[in-house]
């Protein structure tokens, strides 16, 4: 028998463990989820699309998923897995977006709208990207899953799309070999910071944060004492960047050692060391694509015909050719 003492424990350990588990399971919300009740899946869907219409996320989801679960093997069942994807995308649920995408691209791998759900899943990766004071991981996800889009459909609209988003998620990854160079420079660890400045210039060339990169190359082997480097480095700063103000800030730290660049600096411009990127921000997606051909179904059921393919409010018809500038391309048409 338990002393007196170890039973009290007992009792108020079980009695705190209670505790939380109930404060945790009212904080949790439940999905919804319909009763299952036998619909047309006509109905199913056009309601599904309705509530995305409305911008109801959980419930065009519960509608999708009821599709799926009834008509398993009809062509709504297939569209509805698309469409749960992009709810879900809109919800901010992006690990279930993903599912959603993944489990498309696996079912049906030459489906029209597989680019589509390719390029929803490097979206969903796009935008969990955090500052870069912060771990990269869904920086690197991004990059490889949007490659992936420009790879496989490069004539697509998706590419299109990708290829910008692909230049945002380049200078990212420049900033935080930056902000990780700048940190060795403030702590003496010169060798450090140039191994990190040389990554930014060999492989983010590219991004706005090359020519910072090349000053903070030549102010680190001024440093070092290496001058011919970073007479060399000053060169190619003055060459590439003659109005920069990263190149006149450099041309000073020249001069200042006795040493005349080439290049006379122009009158600067700003410091262009960031892009300008709307990350977390809804509407950088394109919807889903329109069908472009019709369920058997529909010639059974005219009167109850699912609606088109829902285009978010705001984003009707495209012109013929995607502006590449924007930072939401328009949509498809149907």
């Amino acid at each position: 028998m338990l002393p007196a003492s170890w039973s009290r424990k007992a009792v108020v350990f079980i009695a705190i463990a209670a505790a939380l588990t109930a404060v945790g399971c009212a904080r949790e919300k439940p999905k919804p989820r319909l009763a299952y009740v036998e619909r047309p899946v006509e109905l199913l869907y056009a309601t599904g699309a309705q509530r995305l219409d409305q911008r109801r996320w959980s419930e065009a989801i519960a509608y999708f998923e009821e599709v799926e679960r009834q008509h398993p093997y009809s062509e709504w069942s297939r569209r509805a897995i698309l469409m749960m994807a992009y709810a879900n995308y809109q919800a901010n649920n992006y690990a279930e977006a993903i599912a959603n995408a993944d489990r498309f691209i696996n079912l049906y791998p030459g489906n029209p709208s597989t680019p589509y759900a390719y390029y929803l899943k490097a979206i969903c990766y796009f935008e969990q990207i955090v500052d870069v004071g912060r771990d990269q991981a869904a920086t690197e996800q991004a990059l490889a899953a949007l490659r992936e889009v420009e790879e496989r459909y490069p004539q697509s609209e998706y590419a299109l799309d990708a290829r910008v988003k692909l230049d945002m998620v380049y200078d990212q990854l420049a900033g935080k070999e930056m902000a990780v160079g700048r940190w060795y420079l403030r702590e003496g660890q010169t060798i450090a910071a140039i191994g990190r400045f040389k990554s930014v210039v060999d492989r983010y060339q590219t991004t706005s944060h090359a020519p910072e990169a090349l000053y903070r190359l030549v102010e680190a082997y001024l440093t070092v004492g290496l001058v011919e480097e970073a007479q060399r480095v000053g060169a190619m700063l003055g060459y590439n960047y003659p109005d920069d103000i990263w190149y006149r800030d450099a041309y000073a730290l020249l001069t200042d050692r006795g040493l005349q660049p080439a290049v006379a600096p122009k009158t600067p411009g700003a410091k262009r060391n960031v892009l300008q990127r709307l990350l977390g921000q809804k509407g950088t997606a394109l919807p889903p694509p329109a069908e472009e051909r019709r369920s058997p179904l529909a010639d059974t059921a005219p009167q109850t015909a699912p609606p088109p393919p829902v285009t978010p409010p705001g984003m009707e018809a495209p012109p013929p050719t995607p502006n590449p500038n924007a930072e939401t391309p328009p949509p498809p048409s149907s």
